[in-house]
């Protein structure tokens, strides 16, 4: 396990960046996440799809906590050829209470910084909203392909 800690401006509350293998998780932990993941994805998002996919055991969580430990921002991570050929961050996801804080970029910095240390790369790619274009550019990513759907939800392939 290992803990990265950022905080963006010295006024924004702290957020405490954690990466998990799937066995690594508390019973709480993988509630909080699934949790958020739903409220985001299927509630705010107005979106039905099977958000379990049997995926989360083989990738590595990237789990954003604030200073109440409430689990505000979350990412999954898979090596190359887990999900795409090369390696990948998906489920990116933050409270949308926390969203004013900064806690996206937070939690793509740490995702790009745990593929380096995990699968030892720079080569990440990525399947994004593509509302999402410029806040993944701002990330070095670059669009590549034509924009398509996936789950009733324009999306565009991402390279970094």
């Amino acid at each position: 396990m290992f803990v990265f800690i950022f905080n963006l401006l010295i006024f924004k509350p702290m957020l405490t960046v954690t990466v998990k293998s799937f066995n690594e998780f508390t019973i709480d932990e993988l509630y909080d996440v699934l949790q958020l993941r739903s409220e985001v994805f299927v509630v705010e998002q107005d979106c039905v799809y099977q958000d379990i996919d049997g995926k989360d055991r083989k990738a590595l969580h990237v789990i954003g906590k604030n200073e109440q430990e409430k689990v505000v921002a979350y990412t999954r991570i898979f090596d190359a050829g887990e999900y795409f050929e090369k390696t990948s961050i998906g489920r990116v996801v933050v409270s949308k209470s926390a969203r004013a804080f900064g806690y996206g970029h937070t939690i793509i910095k740490a995702s790009i910084a745990a593929i380096s240390t995990h699968y030892h790369t720079k080569d990440i790619k990525i399947s994004a909203q593509t509302y999402l274009r410029k806040f993944y550019e701002s990330h070095g990513f670059e669009q590549i392909g034509a924009e398509y759907l996936e789950d009733g939800i324009p999306h565009i392939a991402m390279i970094r």
